[in-house]
């Protein structure tokens, strides 16, 4: 679904655009990488892909035919970073070859998930047994209680700071007020501790 929504909006986005920025290539390229590396990365290919080569050795074929469509996706990458840290001229044709570096990429991964899909988890259902499914379903959860947890680590919690109360506004007389009178006003007014009601 990101995958294709991805594609949908830069689509839409660049096609629109005769001359690209900078800003519009790294954005393009960090999102690509970031998409790259959650399909990479997955469960499924670090856990259930070598239990596969494991337990099949005769899938090989499969397992490298998906893993050349994950260069594909790769190479695009590259292109886009490339011609984000290059200088050129932002024309209409580079416009065309970063909606053409997106449509290869997008196509390379959903080519590799339809693989997944049909293929390889079609196989996995043959040649893994019962008490490797309980193992690799033992690793899905403890990666998801891994990134859990550094999702935890991550976030910050600020500390509450009560706010300070406004100083008293000065009285609307004709001047008479002293400077020290002023000062003293302007100063804060501690704050009463709150007391329960029943």
């Amino acid at each position: 679904m990101s995958l294709l929504a991805f594609q949908k909006y830069m689509q839409v986005q660049l096609r629109q655009q005769s001359r690209l920025s900078l800003a519009q290539l790294q954005y393009t390229g960090d999102w690509l990488s970031r998409l790259y590396q959650g399909g990479y990365w997955r469960k499924v290919e670090m856990y259930l892909v070598p239990a596969i080569r494991q337990a099949a050795p005769h899938a090989d074929g499969l397992l490298d035919e998906i893993n050349g469509l994950n260069h594909v996706a790769l190479e695009s990458i590259n292109v886009v970073q490339q011609r984000a840290g290059a200088a050129f001229d932002h024309s209409e044709l580079q416009a065309e070859q970063l909606c053409a570096a997106i449509d290869a990429f997008c196509a390379a991964l959903l080519q590799r998930l339809e693989k997944e899909e049909r293929e390889l988890f079609a196989l996995a259902r043959k040649v893994i047994v019962g008490e490797a499914w309980f193992a690799i379903a033992y690793q899905f959860l403890a990666h998801d209680a891994r990134a859990q947890e550094a999702r935890r680590g991550k976030a910050q919690v600020l500390p509450f700071v009560l706010p300070v109360p406004l100083p008293a506004p000065l009285p609307a007389t004709g001047g008479a007020e002293t400077a020290a009178d002023g000062a003293a006003s302007a100063l804060p007014v501690a704050a009463q501790p709150l007391r329960a009601q029943a």
